[in-house]
């Protein structure tokens, strides 16, 4: 295999992997912690007490519930029909591309996987995406509690964070490069 394309087609592992652990953990959760309601706190699993939990909660919108008042045709096109395009053409653009860095190639895999995740609970999950980990934040923002999140969240998120500082170390090193060449 040539090195372009292992270096291109390796980082696939890591959408694989977070979609593998997305699905599991979601399996799990309905599987044996109940839906929460807002009448009781049943299913509550706290794993370091009230800081982060464990708990079964369903999201029809996108982060942070946004879009939940949306008709349900209109959340299934933006919110399932758009990412799947977005997800094509992001990795249309990263086999095509030579630009990333190993690092940012991983990055845009875990991204991407995180992206399949959530897709997934969207296409198969008619009562929405699972999400169960509930971390506690301290009032920051007027927030007791952070959004409830899952892995597919998370991957997004860490691997969108690394992304972004290699991108603008990149920037900085390129601009630094043109200012003494």
């Amino acid at each position: 295999m040539k090195e372009n394309t292992k270096n291109k087609v390796l980082p696939l592992f890591l959408s694989a992997v977070v979609v593998f652990l997305d699905q599991w953990t979601k399996f799990l959760v309905v599987k044996h912690i109940p839906k929460l309601s807002i009448w009781t706190d049943d299913g509550v699993i706290e794993v370091l007490g009230k800081y982060i939990r464990l708990i079964h909660v369903r999201n029809n919108a996108i982060a942070f519930s946004m879009g939940h008042s949306l008709s349900d045709n209109a959340r299934g096109l933006l919110f399932a029909l758009l990412p799947l395009l977005v997800i094509i053409a992001v990795y249309v653009i990263y086999f095509r591309s030579n630009e990333f860095s190993k690092t940012q190639r991983w990055c845009i895999c875990g991204i991407l996987g995180g992206g399949i995740g959530n897709l997934i609970d969207r296409f198969l999950r008619p009562e929405g995406v699972v999400d169960f980990i509930d971390c506690y934040f301290f009032g920051i923002f007027g927030m007791e509690r952070w959004p409830t999140f899952n892995v597919a969240d998370s991957a997004v998120v860490v691997c969108g964070v690394i992304f972004m500082i290699t991108f603008l170390i990149q920037v900085y090193k390129d601009s630094k490069n043109k200012k003494e060449g």
